[in-house]
C-alpha cells in the first residue's frame, strides 16, 4: 500500500474534520493530492525576502526582470515583460482570480452571503472539468448525464477515470426538463453511496436553458436526494452562461442555488472566459468550489485550492501568463461591459432568425427543433433520415458543415452564422432531407 504524504494528509483531516461528504467524495488520486513545500514555495519566499540576489527559479533573467527575444515582444508590446514571459503562479495571476470572484457574485446574485472558494486558473474549461474528474472520479463512479450532452464528458470521465455513466432522457413529453426521469435516475442510486452530476446550461448541443420553476425542480431533486443519504458532486459547466435571449431563462447559474445548499453537496464551477469574451484560443478557465460547512468553510477551501494546485503543478506546471494579463486589462478597460454587451445582442439576432426561420411550415414534414433559448447551438429532430447520412449529403453536394449528433439528430451553431445566411441554410437543409430521403445521395 502506498504511503500519502504528509501534507496530503494534512489537507485530508481539514476536510475529513470539517466537510466529511466532500472528503468521503475524493478519489484515491484526490486524497493524495496536496502542494509541495518544495521549489515553488522556496521560490515564493525568495521573491519577497531575497534582496540581494534570487537564485531560485529557473528562468533567464537581465537587469532583474525576464529575457526575451525582440521578435517575440514586437507583439505583445502592451503587456510588461513580467506580464508576458514568466511562470504564473500554479493557482493562477492572484488579480485575475480577484476579479472573475467579483464577475462571479455580480452574474449570480444568488450567490450573495454564500460560501465558495476563491476561482483557481485552469488551461480552459475542459481542463477544469478533468481537474474535477480527477480529483472525485474513481473506476466505477456513478456520473448522470443526460441520453444528448457533449460528447467530451464520456472522454474526461469515462475513458479517462473510468466513470459508470448512467443516462437519463434530456426533455420530456412537454418540451421541458424530462425531471421526472432525472429523479428517478438519482432514485436508482444506492444509499449511502455517491454520485457525480454535470449540468451544463445553456446545454450543449440543444441550446436550452431551464426556467426558474424547472431549477427549483432540479435541485429539489438533488436536495432530497441528498436528504436520502446519496453524497453528491455536481459540475455545474458554465461554458455559455449569460447567453440567454429569452425572459423565461433562469438567468444566472444553477451553482448559485446550489452553493452553500447541503453538507452532502459539493457544487463545483466551471467557467471562465472561453465564450464570455470571445477568446477560445487564450486556455483560460476557472474551477471554483462550494460545500456547506458549519465551521472552517476558509480552511476547507484552502485544502481544496492547495489540491488543485498540486495537480496542476503535476500536469501542466502552471497556466499561459499572458492570456492572464491581457484578461485582467480587458477586464479593467473602460467600455468592456458594453462591448460584451454589443457582441450579445448580434448572437440574439441570430437566434432570433432562427426562430423566424423555422415558422416555415414546410419544414415540419422534414424535422423538429428541439426546445432551445439560450448559447451557441440548436437541434433538430430528422423525422425520416440518417443523421450522418444527411450531413455528408451536405457538405458533398452543398459545401455546407453541420454536426451529427445522434441517429437522428443534427446540431447547427448558429453562433457562426451571419443573421443573412440562416434562411438559405434552412432551405438547403430541407432540400438536403428531401433527396437523402428519395436515395439522392453522392454516389449512391
Amino acid at each position: 500500500m502506498r504511503t500519502i504524504d504528509p501534507l496530503a494528509v494534512e489537507l485530508n483531516r481539514v476536510l475529513e474534520d470539517n466537510a466529511p461528504s466532500l472528503h468521503r467524495c475524493l478519489s484515491s488520486l484526490g486524497k493524495e493530492l496536496f502542494f509541495p513545500r518544495g521549489i515553488l514555495t522556496q521560490t515564493a519566499e525568495a521573491k519577497s525576502m531575497a534582496h540581494r540576489y534570487n537564485a531560485t527559479i529557473g528562468m533567464a533573467t537581465r537587469d532583474g526582470k525576464p529575457m526575451y527575444l525582440r521578435a517575440l515582444r514586437r507583439y505583445v508590446k502592451n503587456l510588461k515583460a513580467e506580464e508576458a514571459f514568466p511562470y504564473s503562479p500554479a493557482a493562477g495571476v492572484p488579480e485575475l482570480r480577484r476579479l472573475w470572484r467579483e464577475h462571479l457574485l455580480a452574474m449570480n446574485p444568488g450567490l450573495a452571503g454564500k460560501g465558495f472558494s476563491h476561482p483557481v486558473v485552469t488551461s480552459g474549461l475542459t481542463h477544469a472539468l478533468s481537474i474535477m474528474a480527477d480529483m472525485f472520479c474513481d473506476p466505477g463512479d456513478r456520473l448522470l448525464l443526460p441520453d444528448t450532452c457533449w460528447g467530451n464528458y464520456r472522454m474526461i470521465f469515462g475513458i479517462r477515470r473510468g466513470a459508470d455513466i448512467v443516462r437519463y432522457p434530456f426533455f420530456g413529453a412537454h418540451g421541458g426538463l424530462d425531471l421526472e426521469a432525472f429523479s428517478g435516475a438519482l432514485k436508482s442510486l444506492p444509499r449511502p453511496g455517491k454520485a457525480l452530476v454535470i449540468l451544463n446550461f445553456p446545454h450543449n448541443p440543444t441550446g436550452y436553458t431551464p426556467n426558474r420553476d424547472e431549477v427549483t425542480k432540479l435541485t429539489d431533486c438533488l436536495l432530497e436526494a441528498a436528504e436520502s443519504g446519496l453524497d453528491l458532486v455536481v459540475g455545474v459547466d458554465d461554458a455559455y452562461t449569460g447567453l440567454f435571449y429569452e425572459d423565461d431563462c433562469f438567468p444566472e447559474s444553477i451553482f448559485s442555488i446550489l452553493a452553500d445548499s447541503h453538507p452532502r453537496i459539493t457544487a463545483i464551477k466551471i467557467d471562465g472566459p472561453t465564450k464570455e469574451d470571445y477568446v477560445w484560443g487564450f486556455r483560460v478557465g476557472f474551477i471554483t468550489f462550494s460545500h456547506r460547512c458549519p465551521e472552517g468553510g476558509e480552511a476547507v477551501y484552502e485544502a481544496l485550492e492547495k489540491k488543485v494546485a498540486g495537480l496542476i503543478r503535476g500536469t501542466i506546471s502552471t497556466c499561459p501568463t499572458p492570456s492572464q494579463h491581457l484578461l485582467v486589462k480587458a477586464i479593467k478597460t473602460a467600455g468592456y461591459r458594453e462591448e460584451k454587451e454589443e457582441k450579445f445582442r448580434i448572437l440574439k439576432e441570430r437566434y432570433h432568425e432562427v426562430k423566424t426561420v423555422l415558422r416555415d411550415p414546410r419544414f415540419a414534414e422534414a424535422f423538429t427543433p428541439y426546445p432551445f433559448n439560450s448559447g451557441y447551438f440548436m437541434c433538430l429532430r430528422l423525422h425520416d433520415v440518417d443523421a450522418e447520412t444527411l450531413r455528408r449529403h451536405l457538405l458533398q453536394k452543398y459545401g455546407v458543415g453541420v454536426v451529427a449528433t445522434g441517429p437522428r439528430d443534427l446540431r447547427i451553431a448558429f453562433s457562426c452564422l451571419e443573421k443573412e445566411h440562416i434562411a438559405d441554410l434552412f432551405d438547403i437543409l430541407y432540400d438536403a432531407v428531401r433527396e437523402v430521403g428519395e436515395g439522392e445521395t453522392p454516389g449512391g
